[in-house]
């Protein structure tokens, strides 16, 4: 069987992606168990220096298998629809939504609080497909992005503060990300991205 993903088709391509990236996750929650659940400290820590690693890294650590469990399946739809409507569209949204996300919770969360967990790039995604229709004025995009928002819209009140234990504000930023991801990766500023390089080149 041929994997080469430049000779697969894009939803292929996207469900590995999904599919590996999940995979990931659930393999350094298997050595952070192993670890006595070391790797946790390597979270977004406001305002401390080596807090400044969990922008990169906090994504991947989840605070037990209960949490993990939970951010699974909205990580395998979520992101396999975000790779499927274009990847490298996609691949660039995911990046600014975990630069965003990981960046606020640094600079506006509460001190001495360790921040983990894919959820932000869940509530990015979510806002990055709804919002990408809009932007981009195609009706199956819109269609995509409301089917989206009556499956996972109700975990949008998660960017509000009040539950205990819960980084909200990891939420809004992974939220905030995906907005401006839809906005950057529309298709008229792509179109003037490529007619801009080919004046260039």
């Amino acid at each position: 069987m041929d994997l080469d993903p430049r000779r697969l088709p894009a939803w292929q391509v996207a469900a590995l992606g999904a599919g590996g990236f999940t995979a990931l996750l659930w393999v350094i929650e298997i050595v952070d168990t192993a670890m006595n659940h070391r790797l946790d400290q390597y979270g977004v820590q406001p305002r401390s220096g080596e807090g400044l690693l969990g922008i990169a890294f906090a994504p991947l650590l989840h605070a037990g298998w209960a949490h993990l469990e939970g951010n699974t399946v909205p990580c395998l739809v979520l992101l396999f629809i975000t790779l499927a409507t274009g990847i490298a569209r996609g691949l660039l949204a995911t990046a600014v939504i975990w630069l965003v996300g990981g960046t606020g919770v640094w600079l506006v969360a509460g001190s001495n609080s360790d921040h983990i967990g894919a959820s932000g790039l869940i509530f990015g995604w979510i806002v990055y497909l709804v919002v990408r229709g809009i932007v981009n004025k195609r009706l199956w995009e819109i269609a995509l992005g409301l089917v989206v928002l009556v499956l996972y819209g109700g975990a949008l009140w998660g960017v509000l503060p009040g539950q205990p234990g819960v980084s909200w504000q990891g939420h809004l930023f992974g939220a905030i990300g995906g907005g401006l991801a839809a906005v950057l990766f529309s298709n008229d500023r792509l179109a003037e991205m490529r007619r801009a390089t080919a004046r260039i080149g």
